[in-house]
């Protein structure tokens, strides 16, 4: 089989879920041709499969061929990210930055992993960059609300989610910090309306599922808020959401 159609053949693999053949594609394009995108593909299936450190040799190989490839870099800081290894993901977002100073998503990426760190006066000032650079970046002013909330400044976070919102309305994630706030100050018709809206943009996220089953358990509706916990441990596969998994599975226990 020839390299083109063993690429097409796990790009097809991938988008169908089939991570395991996926990677054995890529892994037989790698065996014929080294690629940087294409250790790039197989990274990516990896972290998909929750093979992190598989996509770290996957990573660090397409590194070797290009040092200064800002895909495999992004990559690798959200890598870290992922991992809560917040200083390596600093690290990583600011080479992509030394070699592109106006990449936006790098700028607010670092100040994710800011903030993650409590660094949170860095992490403002950060995301702030990233707004000179792009006013109308969607991704800075989410990241933007996320900051004011850690720092309980809750009337600029909720216009900071509004305002990404108004520039990609695509994005389901600052609905569903939307919902939270409001579900947070007992609005919990608004903290529903938002929940809905998120999980219509994309019904895999398992946030939406977790609060829209507290408001529809502060609203005694019980076998719908079985559900919606129900949903939320089907898609919560991260191992750093293991305390609310099993603080979820226990509400539901007690509900039955």
């Amino acid at each position: 089989m020839s390299i083109e159609d063993l690429l097409d053949k796990g790009l097809q693999a991938q988008e169908q879920g089939d991570l395991k053949s996926a990677q054995q594609c890529f892994q037989q394009v790698l065996d014929q041709q080294e690629s940087a995108d294409v250790w790039l593909l197989l990274a990516e299936a990896q972290i998909e499969n929750g093979s992190f450190s598989k996509a770290h040799r996957s990573l660090t190989s397409g590194l070797k061929l290009e040092p200064n490839n800002i895909d495999l870099l992004f990559s690798l800081g959200d890598l870290y990210l992922e991992e809560e290894n917040n200083s390596k993901a600093i690290a990583t977002y600011q080479q992509i930055i030394s070699l592109d100073s106006e990449d936006v998503d790098a700028w607010v990426s670092e100040a994710v992993a800011q903030m993650n760190s409590k660094d949170l006066v860095g992490a403002e000032q950060t995301c702030r960059r990233a707004l000179e650079i792009d006013p109308e970046s969607a991704f800075a002013h989410n990241a933007l609300g996320d900051i004011c909330v850690a720092k309980n400044n809750i009337e600029d976070a909720v216009q900071s989610f509004q305002r990404a919102i108004n520039f990609d309305s695509s994005d389901p994630q600052p609905h569903l910090s939307l919902a939270e706030l409001y579900y947070d100050a007992d609005k919990l018709d608004l903290a529903e309306e938002y929940c809905q809206s998120g999980l219509e943009l994309d019904a895999g996220l398992p946030l939406g599922y977790l609060t829209l089953g507290y408001i529809c358990l502060d609203q005694d509706r019980t076998q719908e808020s079985i559900d919606n916990f129900q949903q939320f441990l089907r898609l919560e596969k991260s191992l750093s959401a293991k305390n609310i998994c099993d603080e979820v599975a226990a509400v539901i226990d007690g509900l039955k």
